[in-house]
């Protein structure tokens, strides 16, 4: 059931409003978005760039800068830490610039523990936006201004979305389209549901008017996003009809997705992305565990032999699709069966490549209370295992492409090496090659002249 709720023009006007007042008190400042985590994150670090300019503050790349707003991620401690860290440096630069703002934004603002620790041990942060309110970034700049004192007091979520928030991106050939919000799926090890709060879907409407918009100013990448894109509902139309209508929009361009849940993948989407050309033939598909009991505690809701079928019946529909996953190693109780059911998983799928994590307790999910007897030196010899299989796998599923033509979107620079271009395949591979930088942003054709774990090596035809 789609029970989105935005937020009235009314409420986006008194935002426009204090944008007004910042901006006419606004003699030269900077103001620096620092981001961690997914690329939700980075769409709603390009909307507070965009509000930013707006409010007359010119975008820099410099903590130093007079407003600096930390767009946090909390999948794992191990990134709120370091957050944490890096605002813990920052009071050297608050005691240089008294009047320097510091919000900290995203997932870490949304937790109530969190609050309580910025608001005792770092009172060089003036104010929290969680994830459901960056958009009243206006309001809360104004109030820091006209008021003072701190804004760190705890605020319910606010499950209604803001549409015609300005844009800064920073990239500009490509672009984050979110289509949704929140997550529904509680599964047992993570923290977002809590901090990103329930499903919201945007109009359908308003999506593809964004991808139009995009598309006539000749941005070539496009990616959907949501926490699980494959549960988007709105204004009646499923995910596979709305990538349909994105695709069908006119211009060059290739669209991408990210991320889906298997429970909620469908031959619809498959046949979808079968159907239209532009779309990436690339799933990213996290199966987490190739053993159906884990899976039951992870309370991921499909079986593996479910998720087979999705793969097989992919691999039929959509000639060359490559799949990509996520899996944890490692979650409590994780048998050598339910590790070698992962194993013969990964075997039989070949991904393209797999993102592999340790398990590690989260706070506040049910995880994090289960028995975990299992050692880290054997999780950390199950993850070195699996990655070895997977970078055998991806060798030789890439060896074949050696010598063979193939178009790329050249979307940036390397920063290493003389290969200082980087690409990407219809297929979403990364291509390293070498090339000059007025490459970016177009499309090329690259002759395979070696291949790695991490990319393809392509020289320019």
């Amino acid at each position: 059931m789609d029970r989105t709720k935005f937020v009235s023009e009314r409420e986006l006007e008194y935002q426009r409003e204090c944008t007004e007042r910042v901006r006419a008190m606004n003699a030269g400042m900077t103001a620096f978005v620092d981001t961690y985590g997914c690329q939700q994150n980075e769409a709603d670090s390009e909307r507070m760039r965009g509000m930013l300019r707006e409010m007359g503050y010119t975008i820099v790349d410099d903590d130093k800068a007079d407003v600096v707003v930390i767009n946090s991620c909390a999948v794992r401690e191990h990134a709120e830490q370091r957050v944490l860290g890096n605002i813990g440096h920052m009071v050297h630069y608050k005691k240089i610039n008294p009047e320097q703002k510091i919000i900290l934004a995203g997932c870490m603002a949304g937790e109530e523990t969190v609050r309580q620790t910025v608001k005792k041990s770092y009172r060089q942060v003036d104010a929290l936006l969680d994830t459901t309110s960056f958009w009243r970034l206006p309001e809360t700049l104004l109030r820091l201004y006209e008021q003072g004192g701190r804004l760190i007091e705890h605020a319910e979520p606010d499950s209604r979305i803001a549409e015609g928030l300005p844009v800064v991106r920073t990239v500009p050939h490509k672009a984050y389209v979110s289509i949704m919000y929140g997550c529904d799926n509680f599964c047992s090890y993570c923290i977002v549901p809590y901090v990103r709060g329930r499903e919201r879907s945007r109009d359908p409407g308003d999506v593809v008017r964004e991808v139009r918009e995009l598309a006539a100013d000749g941005c070539h990448d496009i990616m959907l996003l949501g926490q699980n894109v494959n549960s988007y509902s709105g204004g009646g139309a499923d995910f596979p009809e709305l990538l349909s209508r994105c695709a069908e929009v006119e211009g060059d361009f290739t669209l991408r997705f990210m991320t889906s849940h298997p429970k909620d993948c469908s031959h619809a989407l498959i046949d979808a992305i079968a159907a239209h050309p532009k779309v990436e033939r690339h799933i990213h598909l996290p199966v987490q565990s190739g053993s159906d009991e884990i899976l039951r505690r992870m309370n991921r809701r499909y079986t593996v032999e479910q998720y087979c079928e999705l793969v097989d019946y992919a691999r039929k529909k959509i000639p060359g699709v490559i799949f990509t996953s996520d899996i944890i190693v490692g979650f409590p109780n994780e048998s050598d069966e339910d590790f070698e059911g992962t194993v013969e998983l990964v075997k039989r799928v070949r991904y393209d490549s797999i993102f592999t994590f340790i398990y590690s307790k989260r706070a506040g999910t049910p995880a994090a209370e289960m028995d975990d007897p299992i050692t880290h030196e054997q999780k950390v010899k199950r993850f070195r295992r699996l990655m070895a299989l997977q970078d055998e796998i991806t060798l030789e599923d890439r060896r074949p492409l050696i010598g063979s033509t193939v178009r790329v979107h050249v979307d940036g620079e390397s920063k290493s090496g003389e290969l200082n271009l980087t690409a990407r395949t219809q297929e979403g591979r990364l291509v390293s090659l070498k090339g000059d930088s007025g490459l970016i942003g177009t499309y090329a054709n690259v002759k395979v002249t070696d291949i790695t774990t991490f990319s393809l090596i392509g020289e320019l035809k």
